[in-house]
């Protein structure tokens, strides 16, 4: 890890600990063929202002639905619980219309795949501009020109022809600054960004990344940043939540999670990403994870775990300290 990764953690504990948006008991079912799947099971967290949160895990650990679920963009088939807490606004509560004024507002999200987020009849100078009316009542000609402005911070060069441009048009790179200019429009309190550099080449997505940190130290603009890429992690965010079959098992600082892990999972995680020397095995997570419409009553990694024991499945009861909390009985 990175020493200007712990530095800015030790910075943002010395920023007010006041809390943008607190999440507390969350779950999120789906019906689906008669089974119930448990895509988040009583999930709680807390983005403090300016901070950069990582939520990481294995594809299907609930890491985008989370993030899905605080703008309730997880569709009319799903059932909520619990809060979303935005500045003493619980968004739960809001019906739809209430909600339109949140989504690209208050709180913004770059999605995974800018190909499928981008509409492919409509060049990006319009789509810019309809969010600017949206969410700013700005007319076409003050549309345009702040697009203009939009795509020149975010680094897209001659942005008055790539205004014209269709999203094919665009490179990768192009349409991901695209869509982080769009999320950057209407200057939200939050972004969400749910792994905004999976589909992009090693040089692209390092130019992403430092445009990310840029954005969150000029504008203080509060991050969640949903990834599987703790590399990542270690040179971007102050705290990870680490998340596994719908549940959070275990969260702290960068510093605290990178050198003392608690959980079994996360300790696997970050063996599975380690250098190993040449001609060695790299270490692989055995097993896979459990199907989520039928859940231990346990612990839910604990098929997977070298230390599992009989009292594993029974209730597991998180364990806090301070600003730390692990859902294991061992640690």
């Amino acid at each position: 890890m990175s020493t200007a990764t712990t530095a800015l953690s030790g910075e943002l504990a010395a920023k007010s600990a006041e809390n943008i948006l607190e999440i507390r008991g969350l779950t999120l079912n789906f019906k689906a063929g008669g089974n119930t799947i448990h895509a988040l099971r009583g999930v709680d967290l807390t983005l403090a202002n300016g901070e950069i949160l990582a939520i990481v895990g294995e594809s299907g650990s609930g890491k985008s639905v989370t993030g899905l679920s605080i703008l309730r963009l997880h569709g009319k088939t799903a059932t909520m619980a619990g809060s979303i807490n935005f500045r003493g606004r619980d968004l739960i509560g809001l019906d739809e219309e209430e909600m339109r004024s949140y989504r690209g507002g208050k709180i913004a999200m770059i999605f995974q795949e800018p190909m499928t987020a981008l509409n492919p009849v409509f060049t990006v100078g319009f789509q810019l501009a309809e969010v600017l009316k949206l969410h700013c009542n700005l007319d076409r000609a003050a549309a345009e020109k702040r697009s203009i402005e939009l795509m020149n911070k975010v680094g897209i060069p001659e942005p008055e022809l790539r205004l014209k441009s269709f999203p094919f048009q665009l490179s990768g790179g192009m349409r991901q600054r695209i869509l982080i200019a769009m999320a950057l429009a209407a200057a939200p309190e939050i972004l969400i960004a749910d792994e905004p550099t999976t589909a992009l080449d090693v040089t692209i997505q390092s130019q992403i990344l430092r445009l990310l940190r840029q954005i969150n130290e000029t504008e203080k603009t509060a991050m969640i940043f949903i990834t599987h890429d703790l590399g990542i992690v270690a040179k971007l965010a102050h705290r990870v939540a680490v998340m596994y079959a719908g549940e959070i098992v275990e969260y702290g600082s960068v510093a605290e999670i990178f050198s003392s892990a608690k959980h079994p999972y996360t300790q696997a995680l970050l063996a599975s990403v380690h250098d190993a020397p040449r001609g060695q095995k790299l270490f692989a997570i055995a097993g896979s994870p459990p199907v989520l419409t039928s859940l231990p009553a346990g612990c839910a990694f604990a098929a997977r775990c070298n230390y599992a024991e009989q009292r594993c499945n029974a209730t597991v009861t998180p364990q806090k300290m301070a600003n730390r909390m692990w859902r294991c009985i061992r640690a």
